[in-house]
């Protein structure tokens, strides 16, 4: 199914497959602030937002090259394993994407800490180190100048899924000057 002539430079498509899943995580991570940002202004919210479609775009490349990557993988052990963590992460971020889909459509705007958001941050984590993992084993020489993107990509979603589950445990202390920020959005539901 695949041509051979791909399967020759089957270690540089792999190198770009990571680099396309450590920027698209980057990407989702940008798309998320922005959609945060646009809280703080007032930006009527809705789905179908720009900042939301950045987001699910930007999950879209990091599934596709995470998908070819396993693919690609199939006989390397030690790469298969941090793609299937990255490809994983990414396919959790859709699934959480369809549930925030469907709890928009039936509420309207919702909260920061929803059962949708928490798998998508943890699909976001997770697709985070996955990133890391992946793009580790190319070696420092080749991987210098995307490595910063991947790190910042683990510390950004790790401090945004502790700052969530933190509003879980105190709630109504941590979420009076959020929901001045949020308008509607500290909600826990």
């Amino acid at each position: 199914m695949i041509p051979k002539s791909l399967l020759l430079r089957k270690h540089d498509i792999l190198f770009l497959a990571s680099i396309l899943a450590v920027l698209g995580t980057f990407s989702v991570l940008a798309g998320g602030i922005w959609d945060s940002a646009s809280h703080a202004l007032r930006i009527p919210d809705n789905f179908w937002t720009i900042q939301h479609v950045t987001v699910y775009t930007s999950v879209s490349i990091v599934v596709l090259s995470s998908l070819f990557g396993v693919l690609l993988s199939l006989q390397n052990k030690k790469m298969l394993s941090s793609m299937m963590i990255l490809l994983a992460g990414s396919l959790l971020q859709l699934g959480g994407g369809y549930v925030d889909y469907n709890f928009h459509e039936k509420y309207g705007i919702d909260g920061l800490v929803t059962s949708s958001h928490l798998t998508i941050e943890s699909g976001l984590l997770l697709a985070s180190v996955g990133g890391y993992l992946t793009l580790a084993k190319f070696g420092y020489e080749k991987s210098s100048k995307i490595a910063p993107f991947a790190i910042v990509n683990i510390l950004f979603s790790a401090t945004w899924i502790a700052f969530n589950l933190s509003l879980l445990i105190g709630a109504t202390i941590l979420c009076i000057p959020v929901y001045d920020l949020f308008s509607s959005g500290c909600s826990v539901m």
